[in-house]
């Protein structure tokens, strides 16, 4: 879970990276329209500072979020006046309300610790979907293809500030641990250094096509969407237990 440094940064450096959250909410968009053509609603969770909320508004009658992080949710709601967005865990999230799609981009899900606490996100998901409503989760990396001592950098500068990231991830057991090393600078400040420490878990194809299934909810994988990482959509079938 992301600090308040990291909320204040986070968007602008991924974005440095080539992160484009417009092109990702239009593509979420399609795949839902596609299974469902009179979607109105979305609610995304594990909303982050509301980057992906501010695409999804324009397409959606209704669009809600969901954030762990306070600072994080705290920066969607000024980013967007007018959209609910709620403090809560993916884990057991109860709220007075149902949506035609709901969403977890950017690899959030992996902050899920193992394969039962990934079923029940998705049951949770599937108690607040319409009938025949549409689940879309922008997964982590596979055990296969994650890639140990991976070593990841960004640089940007906007207003007069610039900003660092170096990042370095290891495979632990079932999981990967990210070391992220960040650098603030500016000619009034000088330079600031943070650093924070995540654990996310490899979960497999199988192991989220499972949790899916478990939730009442058909599953496709889409291959090659979101930076290599594919994309999972489903459709709710059977109303969750």
């Amino acid at each position: 879970m992301y600090g308040a440094e990291a909320s204040e940064i986070y968007e602008l450096l991924h974005q440095g990276r080539g992160k484009d959250y417009q092109s990702e909410a239009q593509e979420i968009a399609r795949q839902v329209r596609a299974r469902m053509p009179g979607a109105v609603s979305l609610l995304d969770v594990a909303c982050g500072t509301g980057a992906h909320l501010e695409h999804f508004r324009p397409v959606f009658d209704r669009v809600e979020g969901l954030e762990l992080s306070a600072p994080m949710a705290e920066s969607a709601r000024r980013r967007l006046p007018g959209v609910t967005v709620h403090t809560g865990d993916m884990r057991d999230f109860s709220l007075d309300a149902s949506f035609s799609a709901i969403t977890c981009m950017f690899g959030s899900i992996g902050y899920l610790a193992d394969p039962g606490e990934l079923e029940s996100a998705l049951r949770r998901f599937a108690r607040h979907l319409r009938p025949g409503g549409v689940v879309a989760i922008d997964p982590w990396w596979f055990p296969e293809t994650f890639l140990d001592g991976h070593v990841a950098t960004g640089t940007t500068t906007e207003d007069g500030r610039t900003l660092a990231r170096v990042s370095h991830s290891v495979r632990v057991g079932d999981a990967s641990r990210i070391e992220v090393h960040y650098l603030v600078a500016d000619a009034a400040s000088g330079v600031r250094h943070f650093s924070e420490t995540h654990l996310i878990s490899l979960f497999s194809r199988r192991q989220y096509e499972a949790a899916f299934t478990a939730a009442g909810l058909s599953v496709e994988y889409l291959d090659g969407l979101h930076n290599g990482r594919g994309l999972f959509v489903g459709v709710l079938e059977t109303p969750a237990a």
